[in-house]
C-alpha cells in the first residue's frame, strides 16, 4: 500500500472510502475530532489568508470556492447549492476538496466533501453551542430535516450534550425519514407539526432550510430570552432564516463577517451591525455567554477555514489505511525539464 506521502502520486478519498472512514474511526468520535481540528486552527486564526467564497451565481443556484492557506498548506473546497435538485433525485449540495504543499504546490489530498462538508458542518455547529449555549443545555430543535438534520443531532449530543432533539420540517416526510435515522442512537426525538411546537422548551434551536429565499423561520415573538440559536440555513444573497428583530435582540456571533454580511441572516442588518469573531470567543479574546437572559446567535455560513480543518483530520487519518486509493494526477518526468520527452516515451 502507498504512504500518502509519497508525491508522485495523490490519495484520493472517494465517497465509499469516506464512509468506511467514518464508520472505522465510529461518528461521534469522527465529529469530537474535526471540532477538536477546528477549534485548533481556530486558535490560529490570524495566520490564514481569509476571502470571503468566491461565487458564480445562477437561477438555479449557486456553485462557489473555498480557498484559505496557513502559510503552509493550502486548500480548497468545490461546492454548489442548487435547492431544485431534490425534486429531481439530486443532492442540494455536493463537494470536492484539495490540500496542497505551499513549498512546491504540489497535491497531497484530494477527497470527496459531500459527506465531510455534513460532518464539519455540525462539528462546528456543537463546537459553538458547546461554547454560547446554556449550561446545562439538553433540547435542541431541529427545524429543517433535510440532509444536515442527523448530522446537527448527533454533533450536538456527542459535543454538546442534548439528550432530546424535537424535529420539524414542513415537508413530514423529511421528519419521518430523520427521526427514522435517529432511532436507536440514543437521542430521545419527538416530531412535531409546527416550528412553534418544536421549539417548546428547546435550549438550542436549530434552523437549517434550503429554499434559497428571504424566509422567516423564526418570528420575534417565538424566541424568549436565554435560547442559543444555531442559524445555518443562511448561505447566500437573498436567502434568511431569522426575523430581524430577533437578531436586533440577541448578541451576533459570525465566522468571517465580509462573508457573513453578504449571506447569512445579518444581510438583513445594517452593515455597522455589531457582531463577534466566533475564533475570538474561542480563543478567549473575547466573552460568549455572559448572563442566563442572553440570546445568542451564531449565524453560520460556513468559512474556508472550517474545511481546511476537515482536509487535515482526514489526511492524518487515513495515513497507514486502505481508505484511499492513490491517483495517477501528476506529470512526474525523471526530467523536470523534458515533459515532452515523456509524452513521446508513453506512446506504445
Amino acid at each position: 500500500m502507498l504512504s500518502p506521502s509519497d508525491k508522485a502520486l495523490v490519495p484520493f478519498v472517494s465517497v465509499d472510502n469516506m464512509m468506511q472512514l467514518i464508520h472505522h474511526v465510529g461518528l461521534p468520535e469522527m465529529l469530537r475530532g474535526l471540532a477538536d481540528y477546528i477549534a485548533d486552527d481556530f486558535s490560529r486564526w490570524e495566520r490564514f489568508d481569509k476571502t470571503p467564497r468566491v461565487a458564480s451565481h445562477s437561477a438555479e443556484g449557486v456553485i462557489e470556492l473555498m480557498p484559505t492557506s496557513d502559510g503552509e498548506t493550502y486548500g480548497f473546497k468545490y461546492v454548489n447549492g442548487h435547492p431544485k435538485n431534490t425534486v429531481e433525485g439530486l443532492q442540494t449540495v455536493t463537494a470536492f476538496g484539495l490540500l496542497a504543499d505551499v513549498e512546491t504546490g504540489y497535491p497531497v489530498l484530494l477527497t470527496e466533501m459531500t459527506m465531510l462538508t455534513a460532518l464539519r458542518t455540525a462539528a462546528t455547529s456543537a463546537l459553538v453551542a458547546k461554547t454560547l449555549a446554556p449550561k446545562g443545555a439538553t433540547i435542541m430543535a431541529m427545524i429543517g430535516n433535510g440532509a444536515q438534520s442527523e448530522f446537527q443531532s448527533l454533533a450536538m449530543m456527542a459535543i454538546g450534550g442534548i439528550t432530546h432533539v424535537r424535529l420539524y420540517d414542513i415537508d413530514p416526510a423529511a421528519t419521518a425519514k430523520c427521526a427514522a435515522n435517529l432511532a436507536g442512537t440514543g437521542l430521545h426525538v419527538t416530531s412535531c407539526t409546527s416550528a412553534e411546537d418544536a421549539i417548546e422548551g428547546a435550549q438550542i434551536l436549530t434552523t437549517c432550510t434550503a429554499d434559497k429565499a428571504y424566509a422567516t423561520i423564526l418570528t420575534d415573538n417565538m424566541v424568549g430570552a436565554g435560547v442559543h440559536i444555531n442559524a445555518i440555513g443562511g448561505d447566500c444573497p437573498g436567502k434568511t432564516e431569522i426575523a430581524p428583530a430577533i437578531l436586533e435582540r440577541g448578541d451576533i456571533f459570525v465566522e468571517y463577517p465580509p462573508q457573513t454580511r453578504i449571506e447569512g441572516d445579518i444581510q438583513q442588518l445594517a452593515d455597522d451591525h455589531p457582531v463577534t469573531e466566533i475564533w475570538e470567543v474561542l480563543a478567549g479574546r473575547r466573552a460568549g455567554r455572559t448572563s442566563d437572559k442572553q440570546i445568542t446567535i451564531f449565524d453560520s455560513v460556513g468559512f474556508a477555514i472550517e474545511d481546511f480543518s476537515a482536509l487535515r483530520f482526514v489526511r492524518d487519518r487515513i495515513e497507514g489505511t486502505a481508505f484511499f486509493h492513490p491517483l495517477d494526477l501528476l506529470a512526474d518526468p525523471d526530467d523536470p525539464r523534458d515533459l515532452f520527452g515523456m509524452l513521446n516515451r508513453a506512446k506504445v
